[in-house]
């Protein structure tokens, strides 16, 4: 078992309004020093595959089929393999 960690972020060339809105609350809360914020998503999957290349390949398809709009996002996926026992 593996846990895939995704995060999706909106492409560098693509506008952010909320990213945008969240800078200028900050800025009124008084934290001025921030420059620029993007806002972007955090997918958490557990994925039964026999190997970690495997459990890649599945999280990939996901991103490429589902999770991201590669368009207007990028992707990155981290793998860590899951205690047994906990899960």
């Amino acid at each position: 078992m593996y846990r895939a960690k995704i995060e999706v972020t909106l492409r560098p060339s693509i506008l952010d309004p909320q990213g945008k809105a969240t800078r200028h609350a900050l800025h009124n809360l008084g934290y001025t020093a921030v420059e620029e914020v993007r806002i972007g998503k955090l997918i958490e999957m557990h994925i039964d595959a026999a190997t970690k290349d495997a459990a890649h390949d599945i999280a990939e398809a996901a991103c490429r089929k589902l999770v991201a709009n590669e368009v207007m996002e990028n992707y990155s996926i981290v793998l860590t393999k899951m205690d047994e026992s906990k899960v």
